[in-house]
C-alpha cells in the first residue's frame, strides 16, 4: 500500500503525477484539475477542501521539475 500523502508532500506529488501523466505539461494543467488529479493519487490522505493556491502552485512547480527532468 502507498504511503499516505498530504496536500504538503509537493515533491513526492509531483513524481506520482509525472509517473502517471509523464506526457501532460504541468503548466497547462488548470487548478481545478490539478486538484482532481491529486485527490484521486493511490494514497491521498488529506482533506479535499484543504488545498488552497499556494498548495497547487507549490505541486505543479514540483511537478514540472520532474516534467523538465524527465525530457533531459
Amino acid at each position: 500500500m502507498p504511503r499516505e500523502i498530504k496536500w504538503n508532500d509537493a515533491e513526492e506529488i509531483g513524481i506520482q503525477l509525472q509517473e502517471q501523466f509523464p506526457d501532460l505539461d504541468p503548466l497547462t494543467v488548470r487548478f481545478t484539475n490539478l486538484h482532481k488529479y491529486v485527490t484521486e493519487l493511490p494514497g491521498f490522505a488529506d482533506d479535499p477542501a484543504k488545498s488552497n493556491e499556494g498548495k497547487l502552485e507549490a505541486i505543479q512547480m514540483a511537478w514540472y521539475e520532474e516534467f523538465k527532468d524527465a525530457r533531459g
